[in-house]
């Protein structure tokens, strides 16, 4: 099971184990780590934005032209910003660290 650290502003790192074939919004919702996922991981709302170390961003598969698209529509979205609801867990993903933006905005 691949450990996941959530880093958020003002708290301690939560390292979590995830589920191979998980999304990381799946699993911020299975342990309530304030991920909203508002349209339910659909890829339209923007809500479960997380941002990556530059190592983490690299060894991920990329975003899909859609998702790169939404990205650009994201306040305070940087070159390793990532849709929690496109990144699906695999063994090689042990060790992920994902910061969780201050705010999100929805863009449904």
């Amino acid at each position: 099971m691949p450990r996941v650290i959530f880093l958020k502003d003002g708290k301690s790192p939560q390292e979590v184990e995830g589920r191979i074939g998980e999304s990381i919004l799946a699993l911020a919702w299975r342990l309530d780590l304030g991920i909203d996922g508002d349209c339910e991981g659909a890829m339209a709302c923007s809500t479960c934005h997380v941002i990556l170390k530059d190592r983490d961003f690299d060894r991920l598969y990329p975003p899909s032209e859609e998702e790169d698209s939404l990205l650009d529509l994201v306040p305070g979205a940087c070159a390793t910003s990532r849709l929690g609801c496109q990144i699906i867990l695999t063994a090689d993903d042990d060790g992920i660290t994902l910061q969780l933006p201050k705010t999100t905005q929805s863009l449904l």
